[in-house]
């Protein structure tokens, strides 16, 4: 009983063991979806400000020899990341489209929205103290706008009065 166990192991091990030789040995080209994946992680360094995937071959020399380089890596079974590394390790990180999600890179990337919420609330914390120091003015305003009302009310009648004598 435990042969056919053991031989039921080594069986689906061969299996497998076949189906990622297989999957080593895949060959890529510049149009299949992984390679799409790795390729466009890297800024072209020709200066036409696309990535890798997206630059014309036909015009950029540096493009050519990158990707040609990136489908060899590929063959032998270099995972995106490990490209990744490889060429951040030779050109450091200028070279990708999108930092780290770590360290500095992170940080620089979060602190201008940071700033921009902060100075927003300030703005909001302001005009909302401006707003309530006129309200608690206003109702002085009130008061003087009905002692001039007043005062012209009195002024005029006494005019009127005035005239009344006379005419």
């Amino acid at each position: 009983m435990r042969n056919k166990i053991y031989l039921g192991i080594l069986l689906i091990v061969i299996i497998f063991q076949g189906s990622f030789v297989q999957a080593e040995a895949k060959d890529f080209d510049y149009k299949s979806a992984e390679f799409k994946a790795v390729a466009s992680q890297f800024a072209c360094t020709c200066g036409c400000g696309q990535d890798h995937y997206e630059c014309d071959p036909n015009t950029c020399s540096l493009t050519k020899d990158f990707k040609q380089d990136l489908v060899e890596m590929m063959s032998k079974g270099w995972d995106k990341d490990k490209i990744r590394k490889y060429y951040v390790n030779i050109y450091g990180e200028e070279i990708l489209t999108s930092p780290e999600k770590s360290g500095f890179s992170l940080t620089a990337w979060i602190l201008p929205f940071v700033v921009i919420a902060v100075a927003a609330a300030a703005i909001a914390f302001v005009i909302r103290k401006w707003v309530k120091r006129k309200s608690i003015d206003e109702p002085e305003a009130e008061t003087k706008k009905t002692e001039d009302e007043i005062e012209d009310e009195i002024l005029s009648s006494i005019i009127d009065e005035e005239r009344k004598k006379f005419l």
